[in-house]
């Protein structure tokens, strides 16, 4: 038993032990789960805890502190279906043989395995379960198997489950009859940004439409970019985003943007600087999530009060409310697009709410705090395990969950 765990149940008041698994690590150069834990592994060690965060590297020169953040680098096998299975493999072998901790995070419902090897050190674990992560194009049908297989591992077997929006918490009540921590991610508020960055793309700040994505089909990029192509836009359409094990995905958005000058492709692009100014001084932003529960992608639009036309999905119409644009595929987007064009002091409006909104609902300090909070009560032995049996109801389709989550999709 750790000795900063309090016999009565009182969550300990010093600092805590707290590691962080399932990711590629910090410094985040790629997804939401990297952002998130960057943006609360700092805080939370500048409020004094340890924190460890296990990172994906086979470099001899890789950091090992970073913002006050330890960091243990780990190898991984480079394959779409092994990669993160086999560095929470080693993750989780890791932290069982080093020093004791107060509180494990996992990230992804597929890291679910390993829980039980972790705890058998006497650490509690909190999953972050992410999104419907088997319904993504990407999988085939063992991938899928294997997703809603760990999801359940999940449930049964996890002290907490993490849900970061309302309709992944509506999910895993229907169909488990479990319960989950809501904890949404940050929106960082970009504020007076230099439009500087913006000479190296040859495009003018506050005339153009912006794309930031992965390229998988549950994102819609290819839509996105056949919509576009399809209104009588005059600003350029910038698509920021690559697909590193999805090649035939990646021709479709290219086939999609082909011959038509006003759309511009500019793969993955790490420059942040680069990317606040692309956010920042776009005059729209058109995002196409559809599974993953709340996008920090779509947050940082937000943030930067950037105007929104998104796919019509529970998750992006809990962030946006009535101050999102939607649409259920690329024929409504021409239309949004061309609307959008049409009406500028409209979309004025919209983006400077929704940039109010997310500094009043997405603050990462607020994160910071729930996860803080999380972390104490499992540290005194707070744990929901035992309390969901893992079991499928099969309610979320029976009761439409399905309809709800692709509302509009293509």
């Amino acid at each position: 038993m750790n000795t900063t765990h309090t016999a009565d149940g009182v969550p300990p008041a010093g600092p805590l032990r707290i590691a962080m698994v399932g990711t590629r690590g910090v410094p985040a150069a790629y997804g939401g789960f990297e952002t998130a834990v960057e943006e609360i592994g700092a805080r939370l060690a500048e409020r004094g805890h340890h924190v460890t965060v296990y990172c994906r590297s086979m470099s001899a020169g890789a950091p090992t502190q970073y913002r006050g953040m330890s960091l243990v680098q780990l190898p991984a096998m480079r394959r779409k279906t092994l990669e993160t299975l086999s560095h929470t493999a080693v993750s989780a072998v890791h932290l069982w043989w080093r020093d004791q901790q107060d509180a494990a995070f996992v990230f992804n419902a597929a890291n679910a395995p390993f829980v039980p090897l972790i705890q058998s050190r006497g650490v509690p674990v909190a999953v972050h379960v992410d999104g419907l992560e088997w319904q993504r194009g990407k999988w085939g049908g063992a991938g899928r198997r294997f997703y809603r297989t760990a999801e359940a591992l999940a449930v049964r077997t996890a002290d907490a489950l993490i849900a970061d929006a309302t309709g992944i918490a509506d999910y895993y009540r229907i169909e488990f009859d479990a319960a989950t921590e809501l904890i949404a991610y940050g929106a960082p508020l970009l504020t007076d940004v230099p439009a500087a960055p913006l000479t190296g793309v040859g495009v003018t700040p506050g005339h153009y439409h912006l794309v930031v994505a992965r390229f998988e089909p549950e994102n819609h990029v290819a839509e996105l970019v056949e919509g576009y192509r399809a209104s009588a836009a005059t600003e350029p359409l910038v698509v920021v985003g690559t697909a590193p094990y999805a090649a035939a995905y990646t021709e479709r958005v290219e086939r999609a943007a082909a011959g038509d000058p006003r759309i511009r492709l500019l793969g993955g692009v790490w420059d942040q600087q680069l990317l606040d100014a692309l956010y920042a001084h776009a005059t729209t932003y058109l995002h196409g999530h559809s599974v993953g529960g709340t996008n920090p992608s779509l947050l940082r639009a937000v943030g930067a009060g950037a105007p929104v036309i998104a796919w019509d999905v529970v998750f992006n119409r809990e962030v946006l409310g009535a101050d999102g644009r939607f649409v259920s595929g690329a024929a409504a987007l021409a239309s949004a697009i061309d609307e959008a064009e049409g009406d500028r002091a409209a979309l004025a409006v919209r983006g400077d709410r929704l940039q109010a909104m997310a500094a009043q609902r997405y603050t990462w300090d607020d994160v910071t705090d729930a996860y803080e909070d999380l972390a104490r009560r499992l540290a005194a032995g707070e744990s929901s395990r035992g309390t969901a049996t893992g079991r499928r109801t099969g309610d979320w389709e029976r009761t439409g969950g399905a309809s709800r989550r692709d509302a509009g999709r293509a």
